[in-house]
């Protein structure tokens, strides 16, 4: 999950090289994440499987999976408030 540093904005995704990816949303290179660089990374997780990376990145995209990621990062949110 990656958060802008400038806009309330996560963009969340997944990738085989995540340092790559990073860098390619920080230098515009993602249109539909271009207004909100630069991007800070607040959470990952690492699978053995794409397909069940892939799962679990369809699953925070829902309202279930936004709601338990704030429940997970609970204190990462906090300090905005």
């Amino acid at each position: 999950m990656l958060r802008s540093q400038i806009k309330n904005f996560i963009y969340v995704g997944y990738s085989i090289d995540l340092k790559k990816r990073l860098q390619q949303h920080n230098n515009k290179e993602e249109i539909s994440t271009k207004p909100y660089v630069p991007f800070d990374i607040i959470h990952y997780e690492a699978y053995i499987n794409i397909k069940d990376a892939k799962r679990r990145e369809k699953y925070f995209k829902t309202t279930k999976g936004k709601t338990t990621l704030r429940t997970m990062l609970k204190e990462y949110f906090s300090k905005d408030t």
